[in-house]
């Protein structure tokens, strides 16, 4: 039995060869992110949880300003009781 065709050499030498190197400014990239808006509003709404939580739950400040107001007889004016009243009113709906 005689062979007479042998395929080419050629396209074997082709798959053997390497790539030239990458150059150095298409090798380095920099990493980057993208928040989304809903990230961000999550973000925005957990901080302002922590702050009502780390806030104290009675602020002292505001019922000595109040109780230093109700020792005032002139506080118990009847525009301040119309005021007073008109906004309980506003608050319950009525």
């Amino acid at each position: 039995m005689m062979i007479d065709r042998m395929g080419p050499v050629e396209p074997v030498k082709n798959l053997n060869k390497t790539d030239s190197p990458k150059k150095a400014a298409e090798a380095v990239r920099s990493d980057s992110i993208e928040v989304s808006t809903e990230a961000k509003a999550q973000a925005e709404l957990l901080a302002a949880r922590e702050a009502v939580r780390s806030s104290p739950e009675v602020r002292e400040d505001r019922i000595a300003e109040v109780r230093r107001k109700l020792e005032n007889p002139n506080y118990f004016e009847q525009t301040v009781l119309e005021g007073t009243a008109d906004g309980l009113l506003k608050s319950f709906g009525l």
